[in-house]
């Protein structure tokens, strides 16, 4: 999958969504970024440290797979933002951050939906 496109089509359905970018198991980014012209609310040591705690918590939820089933998506609503982690196959992880105000069905339903068609294109 191209995922600077993927990342590029997500910022492109929704003016709310901040940022989209996918890193690997080990936190390296490996696409997408900040949408141009906003600003970062996180410094760069506080952005290392919450990607690190979701790498964290993405390994931890696929112990749990056995049990329950893949997760999807998670979901931390903050008093100026939502932060969503989706959750690609074995490898990748999407992590994605919206304006507050942002339809959270609306959201999840368009990345799920890009996911699948480019992951068969």
């Amino acid at each position: 999958m191209d995922y600077e496109n993927f990342c590029s089509q997500i910022l492109e359905t929704n003016a709310k969504i901040r940022f989209a970018a996918v890193y690997d198991s080990w936190a390296k980014q490996i696409a997408g970024g900040l949408r141009k012209g906003l600003q970062n609310q996180l410094s760069d040591r506080g952005e290392n440290e919450l990607v690190n705690l979701s790498i964290i918590n993405w390994k931890a939820r696929k112990d749990m797979s056995k049990l329950l089933g893949k997760t999807i998506y998670t979901l931390a609503e903050h008093e100026n933002i939502k932060r969503f982690s989706f959750y690609l196959g074995e490898d990748n992880l999407l992590l994605l951050s919206t304006e507050k105000d942002a339809d959270t069905n609306e959201v999840v339903d368009k990345v799920i939906k890009l996911y699948y068609k480019n992951q068969n294109n």
